[in-house]
């Protein structure tokens, strides 16, 4: 009982530190500094993704074909059809890098109307709450920016309409998720999925050694944390 109230005592000293050191920084340098921050993000996700083989050539964010739909890749194989398999995940991929490369403006206007309010929630709001900020004001306009170009992709592969009338069938089988039964839906998501990943990883690295950002501003604000 004992060693839980003094390790209870600890991680609130802890806490009550580094809100210390968080009120020493004035609002406009915790404001510039996540803004900054959230501005670094932005650059390296979508330099990272938007540009040829973006996505296919990252295994962590190329996108395959959903769920039961890969056992159906296994089979156009072995009928000798690997090629159109191939071509739709191409397809998929190089639709979700097509996309990503249009999200800057969108990103930067999320940056833009973050408030003070949003800049010390960020700071105190865990590792990925610059990655969770930009989901929560940006989804909504990136997933309306991102569906006409991965559609405008995906329409030029006769391969995408087979895609969802299978797909389609496996959703009312209980097979597939029914938000995945769309390719273009899937593939909007998907891109979306991937730009929020590459945030993230740049969000970790700042965060871990806030020096190596090589800015006197991220170092002050992130530093304290």
């Amino acid at each position: 009982m004992k060693r839980l109230i003094f390790a209870c005592f600890l991680s609130l000293t802890a806490v009550l530190a580094q809100a210390g050191v968080l009120d020493a920084i004035s609002n406009g340098d915790a404001t510039s500094g996540v803004r900054e921050a959230l501005a670094k993000g932005a650059d390296y996700a979508v330099s990272s993704l938007g540009t040829n083989n973006g996505f296919l050539g990252n295994s962590k964010v190329k996108i395959p074909l959903p769920g039961a739909l890969q056992k159906a890749e296994s089979a156009l194989r072995m009928f000798g059809m690997g090629k159109q398999a191939d071509q739709l995940v191409e397809t998929m991929n190089h639709a979700a890098e097509n996309a990503v490369a249009e999200a800057k403006p969108i990103l930067v206007d999320s940056i833009k109307k973050m408030s003070v309010q949003d800049a010390k929630g960020i700071l105190t709001g865990g590792e990925d709450s610059v990655t969770q900020y930009f989901k929560r004001s940006s989804s909504e306009q990136l997933t309306a920016k991102f569906m006409p170009i991965v559609k405008n992709a995906t329409q030029k592969l006769q391969l995408a309409d087979q895609y969802n009338k299978f797909a389609g069938k496996a959703a009312s089988a209980g097979l597939l998720d029914q938000k995945d039964a769309d390719i273009d839906r899937y593939v909007t998501q998907k891109a979306m999925d991937g730009l929020f990943l590459m945030i993230a990883e740049e969000e970790k690295k700042l965060r871990s050694n806030p020096v190596a950002a090589g800015s006197a501003l991220l170092q002050k604000v992130f530093g304290a944390l």
